[in-house]
This record gives C-alpha cells, sequence and structure tokens, in this order.
C-alpha cells in the first residue's frame, strides 16, 4: 500500500510534523516507521526529522494488510453511494447487521460489501466498519478499505468531528423546539439495554425539532459522542421512546415496528485528499409512511 501527499507551502518543516498533521501520529506513526518506509521526492527518507521543502513528496509505503478473518461472500444487494480507493459510504437498510456475529456469519452489511468487491475484480482490500448501526437503524454507514484509512479517521470518531446526523420519530411532543441530552449511559452486567445511570460514560445527544405529528415529533439529532444506543435511551429516558423500539418501550401500533432511526447525514475530513465529504440519504419508505398516516 502507497499514500502520497504534497507539502503546499513555503514553510519549512519536518517530515514527522508533516505526517501528523496529515493524521499519522501516535500509534500510526510507530506502525509507519516499523513496518514500512518513509519517502521524499520517491528517495527514502534518512530520518523522520528531515526538513521539507515546498512541493516535496512524502510518500509512506507499508505491506499488503492481511485479513484478521475470513468473511463470508454475501451477493445480496448493496446501495453504494460512493467509493475510491480509500472509502465506501454505503446506504444501509433496516434489518441487516453491520458485521457477523453469533446468529449470522452469512449475510450482513460487511458480508455484502465483501461480494461487492469481488464484482469489483478487488479481493485484497481488507474493509473495516468506522460508524456502524444497530441492525433494525437505516442510513448511511462509513467504511475504511485498509487499516490505514481507518487509523487515520479513528482520530476525528476520538474528537468527535465526524459528523453523523439522523432522523427519528420520536413518541408524544418536546417541551423544547431545541436541547441537548447529557444524561451518562451505561448497562448492568451483560443485558443488551443501556441505561442513563450515575456511573455511565457521559453522552451528548443534540435534537431540533422537524415536524409535529398528532402523536408524536419528527426531530434531527446529532451525536456528540457515540455511546451503544445512545439516541434510543436518551429520548426514552425522557419519555419520548422512539416510535417501534421495543426494546425501550417504543408505540408498536404507529405504523412501524423498528425504531424509527435513520443515519441520514454524514460528513468527515478526507484525510488523503484533504477535502470534506459529504452524503445524505433519503428517509426510507416506512419513515416516510410513519409521516403520512400521522
Amino acid at each position: 500500500m502507497e499514500f502520497s501527499w504534497i507539502k503546499t507551502d513555503e514553510q519549512e518543516e519536518k517530515v514527522r510534523y508533516f505526517l501528523q498533521h496529515h493524521g499519522v501520529s501516535g500509534r500510526l506513526f510507530k506502525q509507519v516507521t516499523g513496518q514500512g518506509q518513509i519517502l521524499i521526492n520517491g528517495r527514502l527518507a534518512a530520518s523522520t526529522g528531515v526538513r521539507l521543502q515546498q512541493n516535496d513528496r512524502v510518500t509512506i509505503q507499508l505491506p499488503p494488510e492481511k485479513a484478521a478473518q475470513q468473511i463470508a461472500i454475501s451477493t445480496q444487494p448493496l446501495n453504494v453511494i460512493y467509493a475510491d480507493e480509500n472509502w465506501l459510504v454505503v446506504d444501509k437498510p433496516a434489518d441487516l447487521s453491520s458485521i457477523p456475529g453469533p446468529t449470522n456469519q452469512t449475510d450482513t452489511l460487511l458480508n455484502r460489501v465483501q461480494g461487492w468487491l469481488q464484482q469489483q475484480n478487488n479481493t485484497e482490500t481488507v474493509p473495516h466498519v468506522v460508524t456502524r448501526l444497530d441492525r433494525f437503524t437505516s442510513g448511511l454507514v462509513l467504511l475504511a478499505r485498509h487499516r490505514f484509512a481507518h487509523s487515520l479517521i479513528a482520530r476525528q470518531l476520538t474528537d468527535h468531528t465526524l459528523d453523523k446526523r439522523y432522523y427519528a420519530i420520536v413518541a408524544g411532543h418536546l417541551a423544547t423546539t431545541h436541547g441537548f441530552l447529557t444524561q451518562p449511559l451505561g448497562r448492568q452486567g451483560d443485558e443488551v439495554r443501556r441505561r442513563v445511570m450515575a456511573t455511565g460514560k457521559p453522552a451528548k445527544t443534540e435534537y431540533w425539532q422537524m415536524t409535529k405529528l398528532a402523536r408524536a415529533t419528527l426531530v434531527e439529532v446529532k451525536l456528540h459522542t457515540g455511546r451503544t444506543h445512545q439516541i434510543r435511551v436518551h429520548f426514552a429516558d425522557q419519555g419520548h421512546p422512539l416510535l417501534g423500539d421495543q426494546l425501550y418501550g417504543g408505540p408498536l401500533d404507529q405504523g412501524i415496528t423498528r425504531q424509527a432511526l435513520h443515519a441520514y447525514e454524514l460528513n468527515f475530513y478526507d484525510p488523503f485528499t484533504q477535502t470534506e465529504r459529504h452524503f445524505t440519504s433519503p428517509l426510507p419508505v416506512d419513515m416516510q409512511a410513519v409521516l403520512k398516516l400521522m
């Protein structure tokens, strides 16, 4: 694997700082210097302290990635929104798990990605799910096509600059048109449900009321943290569980039997092209039907 950047500014800079500014730091930097090599204008860098000049090309070379485990191939449909050599953005339907688990090893989103890659005659890519969704949540999922991309994007997940937006239909009417839910979230033992609990991890959910319905509300939601079931737990704790969300007490008699939650927007900074990436997904048919019925 080979990745290159051009130094565009006039300020002299050591190659290690240049790479840090492009997301290559910490453990990832050790991986690059330990397993790969750094080239400057096609020549092996004498050290990471070499000073770069404007228009220098810095190239990282890494050995091919080996898959941690063999993933079964599924030929079921996959809605690919965007693809390049580093990223895949797909639109996941509801009732499809993101990755293989004990009860399903053959037809998850990752299995379908493997099938899509085979159709593209690309059997060397090792995809990594970056923004995983619950099985019954629909919408945009970002995958890195190799471990280097996955490592670079991890920083944006940690500092929450990767922007994920959702549409949710919650029971009842909210007290405010805009607000934040900040209750800490955790779980007891190995139970599937998450709970608001004092000993839980910090969580922050921002919401905007979009449409007030007869017995429910369509809201736009932004995650500032990425806790499991965060949106579902936060709204349920407020007395406004998502429609169709049986696990958290959502009503099942309002036209939808899965949690009414859709990841409709994804924004992130592409460290390879040094550009902002922006993707959207339309509201799925079942959630549209709820809005029409109510």
